[in-house]
């Protein structure tokens, strides 16, 4: 029995001796702990777009708001967009040729309304990025646009990690501009 219990001990020690001591993340030049830089791999857009269209829709769903669908045309306006963002080397909503979201999504073809885009400019995760634009009221809102039901959502990095989110939202059956009916599914209207 004494065999047995200094066995246990002595397993017990020498698991706790392998356990060590915790180790520390390295510092940076201002004495924080530097930030580990979530790498996106080429293989990885489906996974992302799909995992950020689960939690939209789970944020709706709790909010009393339908479901969303991915949108081909409108992931290809916030590439567009996201990729043009890290060029003009800041978040806003103007590309660098003087577009705007609803020419953006005109461009690529969309039929319906851009309902909202959302953008961000940060080292974070796609999760991390959208759980910061559902603190904000504005961003807030676009996601749980009633009238939305289309999603597009796309990135750019930069080598240094820098990610350049962009979501767009938009409502297939509303004319793109808002007060004017169009004739025809074909025909772009352009205010003037």
């Amino acid at each position: 029995m004494n065999r047995r219990a200094f066995l246990a001990m002595s397993s017990a020690v020498a698991l706790a001796a392998c356990g060590g001591t915790p180790q520390q993340a390295p510092l940076g030049a201002d004495g924080r702990p530097k930030t580990k830089i979530y790498r996106i791999g080429p293989g990885a857009a489906n996974r992302i777009q799909f995992r950020v269209l689960d939690s939209v829709n789970a944020l709706r769903q709790a909010a009393g708001a339908g479901t969303l669908q991915m949108n081909a045309k409108l992931n290809a306006a916030a590439a567009t967009h996201s990729r043009d963002m890290s060029v003009q080397n800041r978040p806003w909503h103007f590309g660098s040729d003087g577009s705007s979201p609803i020419d953006r999504v005109q461009r690529v073809g969309y039929q319906g309304r851009l309902v909202g885009e959302t953008i961000s400019e940060t080292y974070e995760t796609e999760l991390q990025t959208l759980s910061a634009w559902m603190e904000e009221p504005s961003t807030r809102t676009v996601i749980l646009d009633p009238t939305a039901q289309d999603l597009g959502f796309s990135w750019h990095q930069e080598s240094n990690g820098k990610i350049w989110w962009t979501m767009v939202l938009g409502a297939p059956n509303l004319a793109p501009i808002p007060g004017v009916a169009s004739t025809t599914p074909d025909t772009n209207i352009s205010a003037g």
